[in-house]
């Protein structure tokens, strides 16, 4: 075996690599509780039951009137008004004879057992002429239908949205136990980077990966501890990593993670602690390093900001969510699409490529990809609205389906 060949051989495969993380994670566990409008986002804790029976009583599904089956017994019938029942009001006992009006919402009197709808109701003074009879129990939403008292209503493990709290507050709980945030130290190694706002030299570069790591957990809804910039020698590099291991729960760098004389994070991370995991077979972001630094997991992705995007958003994101209590699946979920391009099959790793996804003239989701597959060119992800998975060693021609992750997949 050739020396390419046998390089290739250890690198580990996407799955592989993802399922090896993702039974790395162990779990935080403290918890604190919060009320409705502040759990947005945070991860439920606790399962919720319901207070209340949900529809607490019998109301009517239109506005129409309440009637009693009994009185309809022919096809026009003439009944008089006898109450009135808006929603927030009670009516009282449905007096044989009598209909009584009511509106979508509205508590349905006793002795009711119908609603008509208003549609096939005609006003004649104060009665009301039924012009079509409905059935025992039509338009009316039982006690009970939706949601029982002391039914589970949410599950443990589930990252609350708008819905989860709109459910919550309607069966009378004001308060979510919810998992704490995760803590995640950053840093970017690197004696070329400088921030924004500063003056570039010769030889420097601005420190993008700053600001998309931040940025990227912060839309996972992570306390993030910013390290900033690392400078180049191993004894700089040791001692960021101890500091960041003792205030977070995961450590995450860009940048220092290959093999370079430079590159000092995964011989530091050797020396302080393990390291598990190194070199994936993906394009881009080959050296993908996973450790620990005494127990707090370590991540470090590459510098390269493409490749630094890609490796979160395809490994640190699914076991940040984990991490976070998260049940459930967390890797990304694909779509099915059609290939805009060509590609051959001598590429070994399966790439990630950026693409964007546009309906072509008979309503198909075409996927094209930017044409600079360089994991320099911050501008590709920004052009781009998701990733295309181009498998190792298969060739691709225009027409051919393939898997198409949106970003809606990889950001939230």
């Amino acid at each position: 075996m050739g020396d390419c060949d046998s390089h290739q051989a250890q690198l580990k495969p996407v799955d592989e690599a993802l399922a090896f993380l993702l039974d790395q994670v162990k779990p935080i566990t403290q918890h604190k509780t919060l009320a409705l409008d502040e759990s947005l986002g945070r991860v439920l804790a606790a399962p919720v039951k319901s207070q209340v029976d949900v529809p607490p009583w019998d109301n009517s599904a239109m506005d129409g009137f309440a009637v009693n089956s009994n009185d309809l017994q022919s096809d026009e019938v003439r009944l008089r008004v006898a109450q009135r029942i808006p929603a927030g009001s009670v009516g009282t006992f449905l007096e044989p004879g009598t209909a009584a009006r009511i509106f979508t919402g509205a508590p349905v009197p006793e002795n009711a057992d119908a609603v008509v709808i208003q549609e096939v109701c005609r006003i004649d003074g104060e009665e009301v002429v039924i012009m079509e009879s409905p059935a025992i129990g039509a338009n009316i939403r039982k006690a009970g239908e939706d949601i029982l008292q002391g039914e589970e209503i949410l599950l443990a493990g589930i990252k609350l949205d708008a819905q989860h709290l709109g459910l919550a507050a309607s069966v009378g709980v004001a308060e979510l136990s919810v998992f704490r945030r995760l803590k995640v130290a950053v840093f970017s190694s690197g004696d070329e980077l400088v921030m924004p706002g500063e003056e570039l030299k010769a030889g420097q570069i601005y420190n993008s990966n700053q600001f998309t790591l931040s940025g990227m957990l912060q839309r996972l809804g992570c306390e993030v501890i910013q390290l900033g910039i690392v400078e180049d020698t191993f004894e700089a590099t040791c001692d960021a990593l101890s500091r960041a291991a003792e205030e977070a729960d995961l450590v995450l760098a860009s940048g220092g993670v290959s093999v370079g004389e430079e590159d000092h994070v995964k011989p530091a991370v050797e020396r302080l602690g393990s390291l598990e995991l190194w070199k994936i077979a993906s394009r881009p972001g080959k050296p993908l390093a996973f450790g620990y630094i005494g127990e707090t997991p370590f991540m470090g992705a590459p510098g390269n900001p493409v490749s630094l995007f890609v490796t979160f958003s395809l490994f640190a994101r699914p076991f940040i969510l984990r991490m976070q209590g998260l049940s459930g699946e967390v890797r990304p979920k694909p779509v099915a699409v059609i290939a805009g391009f060509e590609k051959d099959a001598t590429d070994k790793r399966q790439e990630y490529a950026r693409g964007r996804l546009e309906l072509n003239g008979q309503g198909q989701a075409v996927v094209k990809l930017y044409p600079n597959r360089s994991s320099g060119v911050l501008s590709s992800v920004v052009w781009a609205n998701g990733l295309a998975v181009l498998p190792p060693l298969t060739a691709i021609k225009p027409g051919d389906p393939v898997d198409f992750i949106p970003y809606n997949e990889l950001m939230t």
